[in-house]
């Protein structure tokens, strides 16, 4: 098919060339072509003569879209750019007559709209009274970008109300929603992406939805592990869920001891509780639990006592299995808490010392805790007269995985002369910045086997990215090293690769030399 060009003639013949050209006029006015000037039309209008023609050229060029025709847009006047980025943030009109032609594609032109009272039809009340925002919207963008929109404003049971409250959406979260909409643009921050997951589920708004767990996934650790799988959970994202647990297993004891622990609901709690898979002293739980209790309390606007905190945890305290713990732990903690009655605590001294066992509400059974698995770098080891020397020099290697891990530890080699001990810090560094460190001691008997040495907490590891892992040993000098190291190791469904690392000052690289294991969970 043919394009029609429109060309408009000036008082002075000058031809001007437009994409497209409205024309309104009044019915007593009546346009002149060259057509009108043809054989047999009429020329005895008694109209009075217009000063300008329409003519109609065809033309054989292929249509072309704005984003064809604009394909870099000229920077605005800096006026122009801070009434914009203003109207963004402040819910100013444009004052510009002809903003329109300021922006060359429907979606910049859309985004101007976005907070906007220009041609505004529809205002929302936003949040909770008392901190409340007032938001223009359009009704046409908000159905286009939403079927709850579209049901709300052209549905069969649409209301034609000219201000609509939604007291359950944070202002900040709805903004972000509407900024998607309107400008196709995706703004997420920490303090607001629960808020905005909320809002894109209730208006349906999926992609939106699907970044904000992306985003949480991504910025996913062991403090706010907790609170987002209760929140996962409510918003049923079975992914998120899952990589909540993830985390909350292998770093159970900083998850515990966050504040965000605190914060989660009992049916949270009691999930947690049941966990089989925590990798956590029973200790650490149980005290954890009662800071959750005590919290609680707080938030049911109770006086924090110790019945009070025996009231609200309920039958969640049986899940803390007090009858695992060290005889210590219980000596020292739990049985002095007073949260356990005396008969409780009677009944669990006798479990750890009587031959006949009472009956006990508390699960008995250890929690099973994680399997650390080993990523072993070398084909083989090796010893020689002039061994490897350390004299508090760094042994170091750089690696990389394919999938999140945490690290728990290094395997180490020891003496090849009979046992020895080794007094050893290891680091774990990424960029410069180091995430664990630990100063320890490990006893070698001599056989080229390696030896765990672990850091206090497991540390995260992201895929994709290269970690530093250092080592500063201070012992027998006659010790095994590696030899036919690999730069890719397959261990389980996690692949690890290795580089050298120029922290390494005693010989330590990727073909031979120390740190022949990662010891980690996945």
């Amino acid at each position: 098919s043919e394009q029609l060009n429109t060309l408009m003639v000036d008082a002075k013949g000058r031809n001007m060339k437009c994409l497209t050209f409205f024309l309104m006029l009044p019915e007593s006015v009546k346009i002149r072509s060259k057509k009108s000037n043809k054989k047999g039309s009429p020329t005895n209008s008694k109209l009075p003569p217009v000063c300008y023609e329409i003519i109609t050229v065809k033309t054989k060029k292929k249509k072309k879209m704005a984003s064809e025709i604009f394909p870099t847009k000229k920077p605005a006047s800096t006026t122009t750019v801070q009434n914009y980025q203003q109207n963004l943030n402040n819910n100013n009109t444009i004052p510009a007559t002809n903003w329109q032609g300021l922006y060359p594609t429907i979606r910049e032109r859309n985004a101007v709209m976005f907070n906007n009272e220009l041609m505004a039809d529809v205002h929302f009340v936003v949040g909770l009274p008392g901190g409340t925002r007032r938001l223009p919207g359009h009704r046409y963008v908000l159905a286009v970008g939403s079927s709850v929109f579209h049901a709300m404003f052209y549905g069969e049971l649409a209301e034609d109300k000219d201000e609509i409250r939604i007291p359950d959406v944070e202002p900040a979260a709805f903004l972000a929603m509407l900024k998607y909409i309107y400008c196709d643009e995706i703004d997420l921050s920490a303090d607001t992406v629960l808020a905005t997951l909320y809002a894109a589920k209730k208006y349906i708004v999926p992609h939106l939805a699907r970044a904000c767990v992306i985003f949480l996934e991504t910025s996913l650790s062991a403090k706010n592990a907790c609170v987002l799988l209760s929140q996962s959970c409510l918003f049923e994202e079975p992914d998120l869920t899952q990589r909540c647990w993830e985390v909350i297993d292998a770093q159970a004891e900083l998850a515990l001891k966050s504040e965000g622990f605190c914060d989660i609901d009992s049916q949270t709690l009691e999930s947690i509780l049941r966990r089989e898979t925590l990798n956590a002293k029973e200790i650490v739980i149980f005290e954890a639990t009662l800071n959750w209790a005590e919290a609680e309390c707080q938030r049911q606007e109770m006086t924090v006592t110790i019945d009070n905190k025996r009231k609200v945890l309920g039958k969640a305290v049986y899940l803390v299995r007090i009858p695992t713990m060290a005889l210590d732990d219980f000596a020292n903690g739990a049985a002095q808490s007073g949260v356990l009655t005396l008969n409780e605590t009677n009944d669990i001294f006798l479990w750890y010392t009587a031959a006949k066992k009472p009956d006990l509400e508390f699960v008995s059974n250890p929690r099973k805790g994680l399997v650390p698995q080993r990523c072993h770098r070398f084909q083989s080891c090796a010893y020689r007269s002039n061994q490897w020397r350390y004299r508090g020099r760094c042994d170091s290697i750089q690696f990389a995985v394919d999938k999140r891990v945490f690290i728990a530890g290094f395997g180490l080699y020891g003496s090849s002369c009979g046992s020895a001990e080794y007094s050893t810090k290891i680091e774990l560094k990424r960029q410069g910045v180091i995430l664990g460190t630990n100063v320890s001691k490990y006893f070698s008997d001599g056989s080229s086997n390696t030896f765990p040495v672990w850091f206090e907490y497991p540390v995260q590891i992201e895929p994709d990215t290269f970690y530093t892992a250092s080592v500063v040993l201070d012992g027998n000098e006659l010790s095994y090293f590696g030899q036919e190291g690999m730069t890719e190791v397959q261990c389980g469904k996690v692949t690890f690769q290795f580089q050298c690392s120029s922290d390494s000052t005693n010989g330590t690289g990727v073909q031979g030399g120390q740190i022949p294991e990662l010891i980690f969970y996945a």
